[in-house]
């Protein structure tokens, strides 16, 4: 409330800017009627987030946020460690589903984990921080490759190994092409035994503020442990999981900005 707040300007600023993000552009009267601010403080204020570039003024009129806190954004994002963002609740999806868990970037055309929540289940499949992934064999490398832009995703397949590593294993650039599609229609990929005969994962996307894929991250055991039974639960949990760090990258999905 602005009664207890020690700096009232700065509160009353801080309302404009999240009325006018939740609401888009606004004039002046619609936002001193919704905030009851006094007229005199509502244009002093406007007029200092304008001359420092936090708003602006469209062609009607109205006001809408402008380029400061992109500015700001950005140099906030740069700070961001991923790995320590996603860490507690990679740890929770290890402690829901009992299985190994990782986080996975792609970089120059090439996945690698870098983050490994290990399970303690007695059943364990080995893998380290650093392991370099297969883009058409593996959970997360599919999941990475599926959302690249698709001139950056054609290029990356024109130049894939597709040498068959198990009787799961995709071998050409159409059944690749194929699951890349299924892949985004669902939301989520599934590793079948494509790399090593006896290993399951299932894996999703991470967004960040721009909607740009991130990284992603998988759940991944056994086909004891991963199978037809519990696929689409652990599935469901993972891309619960995705979307929790996608958020505190500062992604919005569809449903945030309804209920907002």
């Amino acid at each position: 409330m602005l009664e207890s707040s020690k700096v009232p300007a700065l509160t009353r600023a801080i309302e404009i800017m999240n009325l006018i993000a939740r609401r888009g552009p606004l004039s002046a009267a619609e936002i001193i009627a919704e905030l009851t601010i006094p007229k005199s403080t509502a244009y002093l204020l406007l007029a200092e987030l304008k001359r420092h570039r936090f708003i602006s003024v469209d062609t009607n009129d109205n006001y809408c946020l402008w380029t400061k806190l992109v500015e700001l954004a950005e140099h906030a994002l740069s700070k961001i460690d991923l790995r320590e963002i996603s860490r507690a609740r990679l740890t929770q999806l290890m402690e829901q589903t009992n299985l190994l868990c990782h986080l996975g970037i792609i970089d120059n055309g090439n996945a690698y984990y870098i983050l490994k929540v290990e399970s303690s289940s007695t059943i364990s499949v080995r893998s380290h921080e650093g392991k370099s992934l297969s883009l058409s064999r593996s959970g997360i490398g599919k999941c990475l490759l599926a959302w690249q832009p698709e001139e950056q995703r054609e290029k990356i397949i024109a130049n894939l190994d597709f040498t068959a590593k198990t009787p799961s294993t995709i071998t050409t650039p159409e059944q690749l092409h194929t699951e890349l599609n299924h892949i985004r229609r669902q939301g989520w990929s599934y590793d079948n035994g494509e790399d090593y005969r006896d290993v399951r994962c299932v894996a999703a996307p991470v967004f960040n503020s721009r909607n740009e894929l991130t990284a992603a991250i998988s759940a991944v055991g056994t086909r004891l442990q991963i199978n037809n039974d519990n696929r689409d639960l652990l599935a469901s949990q993972t891309l619960a999981c995705a979307r929790d760090i996608s958020r505190l990258l500062g992604w919005r999905s569809p449903f945030d900005s309804q209920t907002a």
